[in-house]
């Protein structure tokens, strides 16, 4: 799998600024410590990547809370994850609290010291709040050696979360329905997906495109297709985007923040979504797709697995590249999918145990696989729901520079655009073409004079 990706070159390990924040994170781990009843010490903690799994610490006496939002699994796979761990790790218990609004609630929960083990981190939290909320598994450059994505959630050369999995940004649809449409060719630009969309509408019953406008996270998942897939540009996210002008203008020649944006705005300016997109069952369109009710629905690859097993026909479910083409050539981005953290509060014997948990699930437990998606580990083979995706060239970002860590989260608070972080953007610009209340360049207008503002608050431009 590695070499399909445009690798994304640390500038941290390039410079070899690598002292500063490390230290912070390294102390920060005596906060919360109490006296261990398995004789585990603070330099025990630090031993993530050297950690075997069956060998040690395998009489360790613990009982952690892991928060995540799959409460779909929480009866069947990961009940089923339990067994096996335990079969390893007998005095380990690990129980599940899964918040129907993960990322609001576990973002309150986080004010708190006594919030759990281990959480999925959710992107509400500024980088810099790293040192002071979650366990360091070890430094960039150690974890780099046969995990990828370990930039992801690290702050200064520490790693506070690593991902549950490696997710690819792409489009999920159902084979039947574009065949009774008579399109016989995946789109590779805009304007080719909006005109598949509109044979769907003509030729079949099936709803185009399946926005989960209500569900307002699903709407923001289209943010994830600027960088990469609609640049090609490993760089885009932490240099362009940060120190560009304009990022959001029309480059002319479909590609970039712009053309993603145009999609979603002409897909519901032309009414080929929903009817009454405020009323939309982001449970209910899993069985949807899976009928043959849905055309498509743009979600990470993550979503393929739970549309499989909503109905009777799994192979209906394909994954198809975001329809934009540079300079003749398809990219999609791949994006870590939430990473877990460890509560630096937590006991000694806690935290040892959520280490050992977080390496049996990201090493043992297969769920990467069992969700279609890649696993973080260097070298794993790529799932088959890429089948669509030959030729098309995965894009890693580049981490941001040292030194700029929160720039971005910096100028996107500033802005209040909350690209990425936020639903609202999506929102507008869908709300927008309902209503024909603004143009899709009326508002792009105004994103790039509000992000001028505060690139030029920070020093960016």
């Amino acid at each position: 799998m590695k070499k399909r990706f445009i690798k994304a070159v640390s500038v941290l390990a390039a410079a070899g600024i690598l002292l500063g924040a490390a230290g912070c994170g390294k102390q920060a781990t005596t906060v919360g410590s109490d006296e261990s009843k398995s004789g585990i010490t603070e330099k025990d903690l630090t031993r993530f990547m050297d950690l075997e799994l069956g060998k040690d610490y395998t009489d360790l006496q613990a009982t952690i809370t892991v928060l995540n939002g799959r409460n779909d699994l929480v009866d069947t796979l990961f009940a089923e994850y339990n067994k096996r761990f335990n079969e390893m790790y007998p005095g380990i218990k690990v129980n599940y609290d899964t918040p129907t609004d993960y990322a609001e609630d576990m973002t309150l929960r986080l004010t708190t010291k006594d919030w759990g083990d281990v959480c999925m981190i959710p992107t509400t939290v500024d980088k810099d709040e790293y040192p002071r909320m979650f366990l360091p598994f070890g430094t960039i450059n150690d974890m780099s050696k046969r995990y990828i994505l370990m930039d992801n959630r690290a702050y200064g050369d520490d790693v506070y979360g690593i991902p549950a999995m490696c997710n690819v940004q792409g489009i999920v649809y159902n084979k039947h329905v574009f065949e009774k449409a008579g399109i016989t060719e995946l789109p590779k630009t805009p304007d080719e997906f909006l005109d598949a969309l509109q044979k769907i509408k003509d030729n079949t019953n099936a709803v185009p495109l399946y926005s989960n406008f209500s569900s307002g996270w699903a709407m923001g998942a289209w943010d994830g297709y600027i960088g990469g897939s609609a640049t090609g540009d490993p760089d885009f996210t932490n240099k362009e985007l940060v120190h560009g002008s304009n990022p959001f203008a029309d480059r002319g020649d479909m590609t970039g923040p712009y053309a993603v944006y145009y999609t979603l705005y002409e897909v519901f300016k032309r009414g080929l979504t929903e009817e009454d997109p405020t009323t939309s069952d982001w449970e209910g369109s899993k069985g949807m797709i899976n009928r043959g009710e849905i055309g498509c629905m743009v979600l990470g690859s993550w979503a393929v697995q739970q549309f499989k097993e909503a109905g009777n026909d799994p192979d209906a479910i394909g994954y198809m590249p975001f329809p934009i083409t540079v300079k003749g050539k398809q990219y999609a981005s791949a994006a870590p999918d939430y990473a877990y953290g460890i509560n630096l509060n937590a006991s000694i014997d806690n935290k040892m145990a959520s280490l050992i948990y977080v390496k049996w699930m990201i090493e043992e437990s297969g769920y990467a696989e069992s969700q279609d998606c890649i696993s973080i580990i260097d070298g794993a083979p790529e799932p088959e729901v890429l089948k669509d995706f030959d030729g098309v060239e995965l894009i890693v970002d580049s981490p941001a520079p040292a030194g700029e860590e929160t720039l971005l989260t910096d100028i996107n608070n500033e802005s209040e655009l909350g690209i990425n972080s936020d639903n609202y953007p999506d929102c507008q610009i869908a709300e927008a073409a309902l209503t024909k209340s603004q143009t899709l360049n009326e508002i792009m207008d105004t994103w790039n004079k509000k992000w001028t503002a505060a690139q030029e608050k920070f020093g960016a431009r």
